[in-house]
């Protein structure tokens, strides 16, 4: 075969061409540590390349970005309970204080003054925030879970779920001393007939006090719950009860028989938000260990008290301008479990979340309103017997004015000794509630403790699944540089040597065959 000159310089052209490409390969390899520079390079490092970090950038996003974030969250909402908990310790120590014999005026009014700062403090930790976001709100996280000032302005139509287990006894003075029952001009027919005595008597505390007495209460017995264990409901979405209790009395608490209720019967005092059971009624609903829903209207809140959206089903409407009820902001809320979940890691969803009805409820505020009325009952019959003392005092008192004034004022010193007994009641049963209050707030502590390690747990392995995903994408990825200089350094040892070879082949000319 005849080998021309064109031949042979197209042949040393291809090689040359051929040992710069594989010179300019290892040069970018070399200079951008990347081992293929396009899909086309090596597919199959390309694609495991694209899986790689793809779950990389899922494993940053998780690290770098979703557990930091759920962590704060969880930070933000354990200090807070870690608050209310402290709290609630102190409200302890008074209760302690309060339960005392030897409590003196000033002790008692500075009790009362640091219940009612407590009282505020532990439901303003329920606007605890993390990142404008309310935390102990659930789903609702742009709504404050109390009312940040007093208002009249909604209208909330409200049903609380208890039981049998809500049912308490409680000690109440009747019979209470006035100075009116006093007649100055006829001394000796002053109203001194029904002296102060104490009862006992079983009733329900409602969420709320001040509630609307013109639109009663209603009580439905015993819901009825299907095969899943789900309450019925109708095809309206009511739920469907066992039965409806109708013997109720709406009665004022001025009632000289508002604490008891004829047999058979339940009295609604809507000032002080109870239920006032008969006898028969408690041990039927005892007993029977019975469940009961009451639904009851509320439009008058102060500062601090919880919204009753975030704790029961229930209807607000809101006060039009001239103070009638406008039905089209009507809005219905139901309380179901609202759980905020992130994804930490592949397939992995965590709860962050606490809401607060499962860290702490009415009962706190409630037990510190009761106290607080106990304490003032006190001062106002110790108000009472210095104006007697005044009365007796005066020198124009008469003897017969004396006489029944003494006799008032030994009314009065019954009404202290007992008044005194009921704060003393009051209190015991603080410390019992808030000892209750503090085990709920400890088991919502303790479960966000134990989510809190979860995540940490999430994280250190992810830690590691980073590192490891790290070190395969660089193992697919990166070129071995000391590998790739020897490469280069052979590569353009044989590049010259082409270049220096094909410089003496492209000397010889047609002269030089002559």
């Amino acid at each position: 075969m005849r080998v021309t000159n064109r031949m042979m310089t197209n042949n040393m052209l291809a090689n040359i061409n051929g040992n710069k490409s594989r010179l300019s390969k290892l040069e970018e390899q070399y200079s951008t540590g990347m081992r293929i520079q396009k899909p086309s390079d090596d597919p199959i490092v390309a694609v495991r390349a694209l899986k790689l970090r793809t779950n990389l950038a899922e494993l940053n996003q998780y690290y770098e970005k979703n557990i930091p974030d759920a962590k704060s969250w969880l930070e933000v909402t354990e200090s807070s309970l870690k608050n209310i908990d402290s709290i609630i310790s102190q409200m302890n120590t008074y209760c302690v204080q309060g339960s005392n014999d030897t409590l003196t005026a000033k002790d008692r009014n500075a009790i009362a003054q640091n219940l009612r700062e407590l009282k505020d403090q532990i439901y303003q930790e329920g606007n605890a925030n993390y990142a404008g976001r309310y935390v102990f709100t659930g789903f609702k996280t742009d709504t404050p879970l109390v009312f940040d000032e007093n208002t009249s302005k909604y209208h909330y139509t409200m049903t609380e779920k208890l039981d049998y287990t809500a049912i308490s006894k409680r000690t109440q003075v009747q019979n209470s001393v006035s100075i009116s029952q006093y007649n100055e001009a006829d001394p000796a027919n002053s109203d001194f007939e029904n002296r102060p005595t104490m009862s006992e008597v079983y009733r329900v505390r409602l969420a709320y006090g001040s509630l609307l007495a013109d639109e009663g209460v209603t009580i439905n017995l015993d819901p009825e719950y299907d095969e899943y264990g789900e309450v019925l409901k109708d095809d309206d979405g009511n739920i469907v009860y066992a039965e409806s209790f109708t013997n109720i009395n709406v009665v004022s608490e001025s009632d000289p028989d508002a604490f008891a209720p004829a047999d058979g019967a339940v009295n609604f005092i809507a000032e002080t938000g109870e239920l006032i059971l008969s006898k028969e009624v408690y041990n039927d609903w005892v007993r029977g260990e019975r469940e009961f829903h009451v639904t009851y209207s509320k439009n008058s809140f102060l500062k601090n008290d919880l919204k009753p959206e975030h704790y029961f089903d229930c209807v607000r409407t809101e006060y039009d301008d001239n103070g009638d009820l406008d039905d089209v902001t009507e809005v219905k809320f139901e309380k179901v479990v609202q759980d905020i979940e992130y994804e930490v890691n592949f397939n992995q969803r965590l709860k962050i979340n606490t809401e607060g009805s499962d860290a702490f409820t009415h009962a706190t505020a409630r037990m510190c309103d009761e106290i607080l009325t106990a304490i003032s009952d006190v001062e106002a019959v110790e108000n009472k017997l210095a104006q007697v003392d005044k009365m007796l005092a005066d020198s124009n008192t008469t003897e017969e004015q004396k006489k029944a004034l003494n006799t008032m004022k030994e009314m009065l010193d019954t009404e202290l000794v007992l008044r005194n007994e009921v704060l003393k009641t009051r209190c015991r049963s603080g410390i019992t509630e808030t000892k209750e209050q503090q085990d709920y707030a400890g088991v919502a502590i303790a479960d966000l403790g134990s989510r809190y390690v979860r995540l940490e747990l999430t994280e250190s392995r992810l830690a590691i699944q980073q590192d490891d995903f790290t070190e395969l994408l660089s193992n697919n990825e990166d070129a071995d540089l000391v590998e790739t200089i020897i490469n280069f350094t052979a590569a353009e040892t044989v590049y010259n040597a082409s270049l220096s070879a094909a410089g003496k082949v492209v000397q010889n000319s047609l002269l030089d065959f002559l």
